[in-house]
């Protein structure tokens, strides 16, 4: 194989995403995915792929540090692309700890694999970190977010991904290591976990149950098309300039509220209601602590320098999104139920 490289959190939301885009592209490239599987974590994701040649499942937690150093060891990494991550701001807020260790101690002991690992010899390397745009903080009602706007994470979730990103550089800085950042904006798209907005509320409309929005759902956010995000993972692994920075973003700013109505209106047609019947099962909830209002990306450097450029107009993605979810209710079953857990155990651990 060309290169062998390492995508942690592969059976996550993006992660699989990436994961299946660089399987089937890049026949070449040995591809291990390495996930914990926690809540977020479905090898359902991945099951097209699952039986190609240039790729493996590794069943492991990123701060286990006998584990990854092992994992270097025997399958000689040449690439890293790191999206594990503790990810769901409520939960950080909630149980802050888990993220510190995840986010944090996970992102170093990959850091320190890949230095002990590779030595000086960094040739043909590159760690790529995947972060959020939530690093930044928040916006007012006007500006956007670029590569150079300092720091102010709000939440546990994104001081830990800050913290990630600043040791990251530093072990650029300090050691040389190869590496490459991108910042991005909400993701939206297929098989995302049903706790976050898009996914909850498609199935919430669906069974007719209240959606939750918070405060008075003015909180705005740029959504980027996961398979958009993946595309620009490729770009920035391959051509990327390492030591730098690149923001991913969807150029598409949404308020909470009418990103639900509008979602509320493509449902009512995809299940043939009276336009506005979903509308009626939106219930404002109290908001959450420190809610950001706005995160906008200004992406202009990532397509300036390397091409990219979001695919989709956001109705066009969120229509395929629903068509999606709609055709693959057992998924979605799975997920609410906790059934996708037993699928490790029926494909692999059997083995």
């Amino acid at each position: 194989m060309k290169k062998t490289i390492i995508i942690t959190g592969g059976a996550g939301f993006i992660g699989s995403h990436v994961t299946r885009l660089f399987v089937k592209k890049y026949s070449d490239y040995q591809i291990i995915n390495l996930d914990a599987l926690t809540y977020a974590g479905n090898l359902e994701n991945l099951t097209d792929i699952e039986k190609c040649s240039n790729y493996k499942f590794v069943k492991g937690d990123i701060t286990n540090e006998e584990t990854i150093r092992s994992i270097f060891n025997e399958y000689s990494i040449d690439g890293v692309i790191h999206l594990a991550a503790e990810s769901h701001v409520d939960r950080s807020i909630s149980e802050p700890m888990a993220f510190i260790k995840t986010n944090i101690l996970g992102t170093t002991i990959l850091l320190n694999a890949a230095k002990l690992h590779w030595k000086d010899n960094f040739v043909g390397k590159l760690f790529y970190h995947i972060s959020t745009d939530e690093v930044y903080g928040s916006l007012g009602a006007e500006g956007l977010f670029t590569e150079e706007t300092s720091y102010d994470p709000r939440s546990p979730y994104s001081a830990s991904k800050a913290s990630s990103d600043h040791l990251v550089r530093a072990y650029h800085h300090t050691y040389g290591l190869p590496v490459v950042i991108s910042n991005c904006s909400n993701n939206y798209g297929p098989n995302h976990f049903p706790e976050k907005l898009i996914p909850l509320a498609i199935n919430n409309i669906k069974k007719n149950k209240p959606i939750p929005v918070y405060g008075k759902g003015e909180n705005v956010r740029d959504w980027l098309f996961v398979e958009d995000h993946a595309a620009a993972i490729d770009l920035v692994f391959h051509k990327g300039k390492q030591g730098e920075t690149y923001n991913i973003g969807g150029n598409n700013e949404w308020t909470n509220i009418d990103l639900i109505k509008l979602l509320c209106r493509i449902m009512d047609t995809k299940l043939n209601r009276p336009i506005g019947e979903s509308e009626k099962l939106i219930t404002y909830v109290k908001d959450r602590a420190g809610h950001d209002l706005r995160y906008a990306i200004d992406s202009s450097k990532l397509q300036n320098e390397l091409g990219w450029k979001p695919s989709l107009q956001f109705e066009e993605g969120l229509t395929k999104t629903v068509d999606w979810y709609l055709s693959n209710q057992k998924w979605l079953d799975d997920i609410v139920s906790g059934n996708y857990q037993q699928y490790y155990n029926e494909q692999y651990q059997n083995r």
